[in-house]
């Protein structure tokens, strides 16, 4: 039976998250809100959580599982090859609906889907996401929907899409906006934009001039 937690209670909250953080150290499932929709999350590092999240959203391993983290020092750990314009791009942009695919530290035990050796990463401007993600670390979270359904700006939505299948629902009110991050790949020689979002292109040329866009 899944529980669910009002973010907006303190009392609520902190008995929330603690069973949220409790949930995803288990291998089980939790629902969060960040600065663009509501994610469905699992421990990063286990494969079987990770599985039964793209199993919740009806997904397969051809769209792997984005990563979220509390803290930019937290990159360190988890990815390699990162660019000195990389660096500039998160001192800007981060906290932030920017997502940066680099390529991720080869021997880390993890299996997010078919990455092709990079991983999908961001630290969203949320703070219950943010405390979540400092008391367990690195998270595999996705838009907390069914595949083929709207994100969900709201707990209910959420809920009423993936249900049981997730144990923990951290209800933080409605999300600031449906608009999805942007997406930079700064795996290659300059940075180019994947996916237009929160963050246009333009404010990022203004930190990263050599910025291309994919067709």
């Amino acid at each position: 039976m899944a529980r669910r937690y009002d973010c907006n209670d303190a009392t609520d909250r902190s008995t929330g998250l603690r069973e949220a953080a409790s949930a995803v150290r288990r291998g089980e499932l939790v629902v969060l809100p960040t600065d663009t929709v509501y994610g469905i999350g699992a421990d990063a590092f286990s494969s079987e959580a990770v599985t039964d999240l793209l199993d919740a959203k009806g997904r397969g391993r051809n769209m792997p599982t984005p990563v979220l983290i509390g803290s930019p020092n937290t990159l360190h750990g988890l990815v390699t090859d990162f660019s000195e314009e990389a660096w500039e791009l998160v001192d800007a942009f981060w906290p932030g609906a920017l997502t940066l695919v680099a390529k991720h530290q080869p021997s880390l035990q993890w299996d997010l889907g078919d990455t092709r050796g990079t991983v999908a990463i961001r630290m969203p401007l949320h703070p219950v996401a943010i405390e979540l993600l400092t008391e367990v670390g690195p998270m595999a979270v996705s838009s907390a929907n069914l595949t083929g359904h709207p994100a969900p700006e709201n707990c209910d939505a959420a809920q009423g899409m993936l249900g049981d299948s997730v144990s923990v629902y951290l209800d933080g009110g409605p999300t600031p906006g449906i608009v999805p991050s942007s997406i930079v790949d700064v795996t290659g020689a300059a940075p180019v934009l994947l996916r237009a979002g929160a963050v246009s292109a333009e404010e990022l040329r203004k930190v990263v001039p050599d910025l291309e866009v994919a067709n």
